[in-house]
């Protein structure tokens, strides 16, 4: 999944720099089935937080994550992490996934004619206690349509059921049906797998530079750390900003993706940037983050998004817009910061490095990721996407139904370099 997002303190996260040592296997082109161990010594970590502490990593050859403990390259292959898992948990029932897509749609349905029948002033002539009640609703029906989203992102990685044909069209249903463009974040999503913790090719996360920040608020480089420090209103603005309309800038003009897009091999990024008008998004077929075999497909994901905003408009009409914004629109707002958050914290934390194209692999990249606990709302009604983050991004076919015994069955291979934050469970998830 995609979101913009903001490093801890706004200080970019820790990034991987090459030296002269790093092999050429480890090159941007490596592959899942191209991931040859590598040497903890051959890269460095460099924490942009203290300029003291890049100095002394690099002369050390040590890596040093952005709590200052010491870093280890993962040594482990893809074929070892595949090997491990027992074969039962890359079967996919296509009955079984459409069964929790009825689940989902039906706990929508059902919390929608409760509250459209009961919560009314006949029945609760109180209305303080009827806006406390909606305003409920709405927080309720936003966990039900993310756990729709999560399906929906199942079948974007095929592992909804074995046929791309049923796996593609309830995708498009599903995530159309909550204003999401499915084929062209299915594209984009596919090259963020990629090239997880990529800093010139991943498709979200993509933490600036020092210098680059330094840039862009245009003051001295050694003023940055300082700057933000004194100013936490501003860290929590845009915290809030991020929660509320972070996903909508994301798929509208690539916040938090990556800007190399003149390196895109058809010559559509030529000219184009991250930012409104920049010619960067998920709705234009022209869009450098799609080849021209994907067009057509862009235009599907967009004719999906105008069906579902003409009933939108027609109901609106019909009933109200203040009625359609508490039914539908303030469920989608909640939607959208579960995303945001959800993805923000599987790929946003202290000991996950960012690699320079030199030192990246498949493997490096996959492993940048981290697990998290939510209880029962992540396993249940969010169907494990928080907790079993780590294997979904080694082998993202295997339904999330499997993914608790997968994840169990990598642990052993992935020693240290597997990465949880489970402490104080659903409580420690949202602080």
């Amino acid at each position: 999944m995609a979101s913009p997002a903001i490093a801890r303190k706004s200080v970019p996260a820790p990034t991987a720099v090459d030296d002269t040592a790093v092999s050429s296997s480890n090159s941007e082109s490596a592959s899942p089935s191209d991931t040859p161990k590598q040497s903890p010594s051959s890269s460095s970590l460099s924490s942009i937080s203290s300029e003291n502490l890049n100095e002394k990593t690099l002369s050390d050859g040590k890596l040093i994550d952005t709590y200052g403990n010491e870093f280890e390259v993962p040594d482990f292959t893809i074929n070892q992490i595949r090997g491990a898992i027992p074969a039962h948990c890359f079967e996919r029932s296509a009955a079984r996934g459409l069964a929790y897509v009825a689940r989902d749609i039906a706990s929508l349905a059902i919390t929608f004619y409760i509250f459209h029948n009961y919560v009314t002033a006949e029945n609760i002539p109180s209305k303080p206690i009827r806006v406390g009640l909606w305003a409920f609703y709405t927080f309720v029906q936003g966990l039900f349509g993310t756990g729709l989203w999560v399906l929906a992102h199942e079948c974007g990685h095929q592992s909804f059921s074995p046929s791309k044909t049923l796996n593609d069209t309830v995708g498009w249903i599903c995530h159309s049906m909550l204003l999401v463009p499915y084929f062209s974040w299915k594209i984009s999503h596919g090259k963020h797998h990629k090239a997880t913790g990529h800093m010139e090719r991943d498709m979200v996360f993509v933490p600036r530079t020092r210098e680059l920040y330094a840039k862009r608020v245009r003051v001295m480089i050694e003023e940055v750390s300082e700057l933000m420090e004194e100013i936490p209103i501003w860290t929590a603005t845009h915290m809030l900003g991020q929660q509320l309309i972070g996903w909508i800038l994301y798929i509208s003009n690539n916040t938090t993706g990556h800007n190399y897009h003149q390196k895109q091999t058809e010559g559509k990024g030529v000219g184009k940037q991250n930012g409104w008008g920049g010619g960067v998004n998920h709705f234009y077929p022209s869009s450098p983050l799609y080849e021209k075999k994907d067009e057509k497909y862009i235009l599907l994901s967009d004719l999906g998004l105008l069906i579902v905003g003409t009933v939108l408009y027609t109901l609106g009409t019909k009933f109200g817009w203040t009625n359609l914004a508490v039914w539908y629109f303030i469920p989608y707002l909640w939607v959208n910061h579960w995303l945001v958050a959800i993805t923000y914290l599987q790929h946003t934390d202290p000991s996950l490095p960012h690699y320079t194209p030199e030192a990246w692999n498949y493997v490096r990249g996959a492993a940048a990721t981290i697990d998290r606990e939510f209880g029962f709302i992540g396993r249940q009604l969010l169907h494990g996407i928080i907790e079993t983050h780590v294997l979904h991004h080694y082998v993202s076919t295997i339904p999330f139904y499997h993914a608790d015994e997968a994840t169990e069955a990598i642990k052993p291979i992935m020693g240290k370099h597997y990465r949880s934050d489970t402490k104080g469970g659903p409580i420690g998830f949202l602080q």
